[in-house]
Parts: structure tokens; sequence; C-alpha cells
């Protein structure tokens, strides 16, 4: 298996789960938001470069069986602020692992979009088959992430599978820089006694699905070979308000935090809950962890990190 941006969270999490079933891994990232040390440990070959090097790509993919495309740029606010670079890494970056693996011969691609490509729909929960309306540039950008895959089945006959993230969390995801992602910027705060800002009024929902979960999904989809035509919502239909969610924390910490309110950001979408019918159809076998026992895992992680 290749993993594009397999130093960063998910991709690290998913190498070691790889790893510890057999299988060999190369990981392609250039450390722009993935950390060198999330690989201590494991023995992966190691490439560091840009996925906007299709050379270099086609090169790393020798010998491989499936890729793993997790590199992206992310952040709703990073892709306001500088949406050229979050173009160029998302979807620029999609069509370079795309035409690498056609160029290497590699017939298996698995790619990682977002739930923000529904933006606008409030529907709840969200089926694949909802119509879309992003809010943001990196919202657009996902879609591009998504869409490219399910076309180069159609035109090249490449074995696919896009699949549509929702708040994915756990271990080795990082807090302490401004774009980091909710559940680790709380516990953050809460460990070191600092206030948790709620962006809004706190009634944001989301799906959050622990990180070991989203792993063993794409490696059974890789070993598989699964395919499918359409987008697949990698969820289990939860809903949880980021005022729920502090609580959650609270009682899994056994801390009391400090939560202040500040303005609502810019592109977010207001509730996001998954549809998983077909992710139940391709996966039967899979349980999911649930929030409680993921944030029990991630404080650990935490606790020992920090």
């Amino acid at each position: 298996m290749l993993i594009t941006g397999g130093a960063g969270f998910i991709g690290s999490n998913l190498a070691e789960l790889v790893l510890a079933t057999g299988h060999r891994v190369t990981v392609f990232d250039d450390l722009s938001t993935g950390f060198a040390d999330n690989l201590d440990g494991l023995n992966v070959t190691f490439v560091e470069n840009t996925i906007l090097d299709v050379d270099a790509l086609t090169s790393a993919m020798s010998g491989v069986d499936s890729v793993v495309h997790l590199a992206a740029l992310g952040s709703v606010p990073r892709s306001i602020k500088d949406p050229f670079a979050t173009h160029a890494a998302n979807a620029t970056g999609t069509l370079s692992v795309l035409e690498a693996a056609r160029a290497a011969g590699v017939g298996h691609v698995v790619a990682a979009s977002s739930s923000s490509v529904y933006g606008l729909n409030p529907a709840l929960p969200k089926s694949e088959r909802e119509w879309v309306r992003p809010l943001s540039p990196y919202a657009v950008t996902k879609l591009a992430t998504e869409q490219y895959p399910l076309a180069y089945q159609q035109s090249y006959g490449m074995e696919t599978l896009a699949f549509r993230f929702f708040n994915v969390f756990g271990p080795r995801q990082r807090a302490g820089h401004v774009y980091a992602a909710v559940i680790p910027t709380f516990i953050d705060a809460l460990l070191r006694g600092e206030t948790l800002w709620i962006n809004g009024d706190g009634s944001n929902s989301r799906d959050f699905t622990y990180v070991g979960t989203v792993c063993r999904v794409l490696l059974d989809a890789c070993e598989r070979r699964v395919s499918h035509p359409e987008p697949v919502n990698l969820a289990f239909g939860t809903n949880t308000t980021l005022l729920e969610l502090v609580g959650a924390i609270e009682r899994a910490s056994g801390l009391s935090g400090d939560v202040q309110h500040r303005e609502a950001r810019a592109g977010d979408v207001p509730h996001s809950q998954a549809d998983n019918a077909t992710l139940r159809s391709l996966f039967p076998e899979v349980t999911p962890v649930e929030l409680t026992e993921g944030l029990h895992r991630t404080l650990d992680w935490f606790k020992e990190n920090s």
C-alpha cells in the first residue's frame, strides 16, 4: 500500500494498522501538515515529496497494489485565507495521484473526501445522493477529490473508492495550531486549564468518527479491492452538538472546563450526520468505536504525549 499524507494523523494510524497485519507500506508526504515523528517505530518506506510531483509519485508506486490518498490541506478557514494553495494540494494533487497510479499500473485507489461537500443542504441524515452545495473553497476541492476518482472509473476502468469522512478524531491528531480540529483543541485546553472556545452558540452538530474505525474500513477496502461508482459516507449516523461534546470530554477526563463563546466561523456547516446505509452494505463487518471510548483513548494519548 502507498499512503499519501501518511505522516499525518489518519495516515500514520493507517500505516501502523497495515504493518501490523503483515503488509508493506510506502508513505508519501511533504510534511507540510504531517509530522515525521508520527512514523517513529514504524517500518515504512518514507518518501518526502509533494504529491504535485507526478514523476516522484509514479516512481514510489512501483510494486504497489493499492493507493490510499489522504494527503490534503485541511481546514475551512485556511482555504478561505488561501484558496489557491488549498486547490493545488487537494484538487490538482488528487489528479496527480490518479495520473501517477495510471502510469504505474496501480489499479486500485481509495480517496478521502469530506462531509463538508454537503454544505448548505439541511437534510439529516445526509445521503450520498442528496444534493451538495459547498460553503468554502476547501469543500469545493473535496468535491473534486471524490469526483476525479469516480470519473477515472468511467474513463480508464480504474477501481476507485471515494469516502466522505465525517469529523475523524483520535490519537496523533494534534492541537496547538490555528487550524486544529475541535476535539484535540478542546482536550488540550481542558488538560491545560485554559478556556474552551466555542464558535457560535454550541448548537452546531457533528458525526464524530474514531480514527481506528476509519482505518479498519480503509484496510478492508484495500484488501478486498472494494470499488463503488458513487461517493460513500464513512461515518455511523451519530449527531453530537459542540456543547454535548464538551460535556462528554469533561466526563471522560473527570475535569471541568471554562467554556466561552465567540462568533461563528464563515464556511462552517451547521449540522452534519451521515446516512451510512451504503457503508454498511459494502462493509457489513465493521463495528464502530463509540464516541466515549474514542475520547478515552484520545485523552490517554494526549496525557502520554503532553
